[in-house]
């Protein structure tokens, strides 16, 4: 799943436009490391100084900076830059919920929905693990099938609290 930050309708390219309305590359410098401001500002020098030139150069420039923009915003987050995805790309439910909760100031539907969803895919692995549960003492591969679909269930519920608990 690429990250939502690579998309034309992301948090990367809004600060970037954003920066160019305002003619202030301040609204987008925290998307990027230390390391990197000096480049991003660079881009975004002559990508002001381009956009006077016609309204074709200022389309091409301001999409150069966005690149610019994504490129150093995922190196800072150690994530490969595959080119600029189209505004709508890669979202789902819980990312929507996320920014409408940041957005009002509110997490309860954000809350419903994850604690909804953690419950329905906690449930579904459970029992697929029960359902495997009772074979044949005999019956060799069908003890491996539950055996291996029980380690699954607890290393994945292990990495979930790891990750939960480490952020």
């Amino acid at each position: 799943m690429a990250p939502h930050s690579e998309s034309m309708d992301g948090p990367v390219v809004n600060a970037a436009e954003m920066a160019l309305d305002m003619e202030n590359v301040h609204y987008v410098l925290p998307f990027v490391s230390p390391e990197d401001e000096s480049e991003l500002k660079d881009a975004f020098e002559r990508t002001i100084t381009v956009r006077e030139l016609s309204g074709d150069a200022a389309e091409l420039a301001d999409y150069w900076f966005f690149e610019t923009t994504v490129r150093l915003h995922l190196k800072w987050r150690k994530q490969p830059y595959t080119g600029i995805k189209p505004a709508g790309y890669n979202r789902g439910p819980a990312l929507n919920l996320a920014e409408e909760a940041l957005k009002k100031e509110k997490l309860n539907d954000l809350d419903n929905f994850m604690i909804s969803f953690i419950k329905e895919d906690l449930q579904l692995r459970f029992d697929e693990v029960l359902s495997r549960k009772d074979y044949e003492a005999d019956d060799v591969e069908s003890g491996r099938d539950y055996v291996s679909s029980m380690l699954d269930f607890v290393r994945y519920l292990d990495q979930l609290y790891d990750f939960m608990e480490k952020g």
